[in-house]
C-alpha cells in the first residue's frame, strides 16, 4: 500500500501503528476464540461469529470487478454527454473549448473523447458549430441527471450538506446499480421536507 506523507493512496489517514499489528495477530500471544468480559466480578465467554471468508467465490469476484470496470469506462462518457446537454441548455452550444475548460483538460483529450462519442453514435459535431448529442446521447445525459439527482437527494437525506451532496453524487450516480439507486430513491422521498 503507498504511504504518502501519513495518507493512504486512498486519501485517509492511516490507522495507528498497533492496530494493524494487532488485527494480523503479530501482536501479543492471544489465540482466537471467545472473547471474554467481565460481568458482576465474574469473567464470562461471549461467543463469537465465524469469520467470513476473505475472498468470494471467483466468479462472483470476476463479475464485481468487470461490473466496476464497466462503470469506471460508462463515467467518462456520462460526463461528456452531461456536460455537453449542459453547455448547450446554457448557452446554445457546446464547443471543444468550453468542453476542455469546464474539465480540466486539454482540448486534444476533448478531440479524442468527442471522436469516441461520435463513433458510439451519441454526438455530431459539425465544422464551425460545435458539439450536438444525438437523441441516444440526449437519452443519456437526462438519464445520467437524473441518477445525480436521486444520489443529491439521497445523501441531503441523510443529513449531508447540499454542497458535498452534490459534489459526491457526482462520483457515486456512475457506480450504484438500479437496485441501489431505487432504493435511494425511496429513502429520499420518504425522508423529504417536501
Amino acid at each position: 500500500m503507498l504511504k504518502i506523507k501519513g495518507f493512504l493512496a486512498t486519501g485517509l489517514p492511516l490507522p495507528p501503528s498497533g492496530l494493524l499489528e494487532g488485527l494480523r495477530g503479530q501482536r501479543g500471544s492471544r489465540e482466537a476464540g471467545p472473547e471474554r468480559r467481565e460481568t458482576a466480578g465474574t469473567m464470562q465467554d461471549t461467543p463469537q461469529a465465524a469469520p467470513e471468508p476473505a475472498l468470494l467465490d471467483p466468479e462472483v469476484h470476476v463479475e464485481n470487478f468487470r461490473q466496476a470496470r464497466e462503470a469506471r469506462r460508462l463515467e467518462l462518457v456520462e460526463d461528456y454527454v452531461e456536460l455537453i446537454a449542459d453547455l448547450i441548455g446554457d448557452g446554445g452550444e457546446a464547443r471543444q473549448v468550453d468542453i476542455a475548460a469546464r474539465l480540466g483538460v486539454a482540448q486534444p483529450t476533448v478531440a479524442k473523447m468527442l471522436k469516441r462519442l461520435a463513433e458510439d453514435g451519441l454526438v455530431q459535431q459539425r465544422p464551425y458549430r460545435g458539439v450536438f448529442l444525438t437523441e441516444a446521447g440526449q437519452a443519456l445525459a437526462e438519464q445520467s441527471r437524473e441518477r445525480h439527482r436521486i444520489v443529491e437527494r439521497f445523501l441531503c437525506a441523510l443529513g449531508v450538506s447540499a454542497e458535498t451532496a452534490r459534489r459526491d453524487a457526482e462520483g457515486i450516480e456512475h457506480h450504484v446499480s438500479g437496485e441501489t439507486l431505487e432504493a435511494f430513491r425511496r429513502f429520499a422521498e420518504a425522508h423529504s421536507d417536501a
